[in-house]
C-alpha cells in the first residue's frame, strides 16, 4: 500500500507516456535491507525515473547493483504479459514476474524504474498490514477521533506498567 500527494499510479502513467516503456515503482531502501527486495541495475539515472539494465531479485548482502528496491506497482506492456503467460518456472519453481520482464527486455523492451516519493507500507509483514491500517484508519474523519483516543489511552496503559 502506498500513500502520497499525487496517486503513484497517477504519476506512473505520466512516466510511462515520457519513456513508453514498462514501470516498475521503486524506492530507496538502506544498503542492509537490500537483500530483502529485488533491486534495480541502473543504466542512467534521470532523477525521478531511471532506465535500468536489469533486477537482481534478492541480491547477497553487499552485492546490489544500487539501492532501488522494486515496490510492486507496475505498468506494463503486452509483451511482458505474453511472457508471462508462456509460464516458464523460475526460482522457487514459480512464475515470476521479474524473469518475464527480463525476457521482454532480452526482445529490446525498456525497463525504468519510476522513484517514487511517498509513504510505502509493507502490508507482506503483519506489522506492516497494521501500520497502513491505522495510518488509513487515522486518515479517515469518521475513525480519527475514536482511534486517536484508543491509541493514546493504550500508549499511556503501557508506559504506566513499565
Amino acid at each position: 500500500v502506498i500513500a502520497a500527494e499525487k496517486p503513484c499510479l497517477e504519476q506512473m502513467v505520466e512516466a510511462f507516456a515520457e519513456t513508453q516503456g514498462n514501470i516498475v515503482a521503486a524506492m530507496e531502501v538502506p544498503d542492509e535491507t537490500a537483500s530483502s527486495y529485488g533491486i534495480l541495475d541502473v543504466k542512467e539515472d534521470m532523477g525521478s525515473i531511471v532506465s535500468t539494465q536489469g533486477m537482481v531479485e534478492k541480491p547477497e548482502p553487499g552485492s546490489a547493483p544500487s539501492n532501488l528496491a522494486v515496490i510492486g506497482r507496475y505498468i506494463l506492456t503486452p509483451r511482458v504479459l505474453q511472457k508471462l503467460n508462456q509460464k516458464k518456472t523460475g526460482a522457487g519453481g514459480e512464475i515470476q514476474l521479474t524473469d518475464a520482464i527480463a525476457d521482454a527486455r532480452d526482445d529490446g523492451e525498456e525497463v525504468y524504474g519510476f522513484r517514487f516519493r511517498g509513504q510505502r507500507f509493507d502490508c507482506g509483514s503483519k506489522a506492516g498490514f497494521l501500520q497502513a491500517t491505522v495510518a488509513f484508519a487515522l486518515a479517515r474523519p469518521d475513525l480519527r477521533d475514536d482511534l486517536q483516543a484508543y491509541l493514546d489511552a493504550l500508549i499511556l496503559a503501557g508506559r504506566g506498567t513499565q
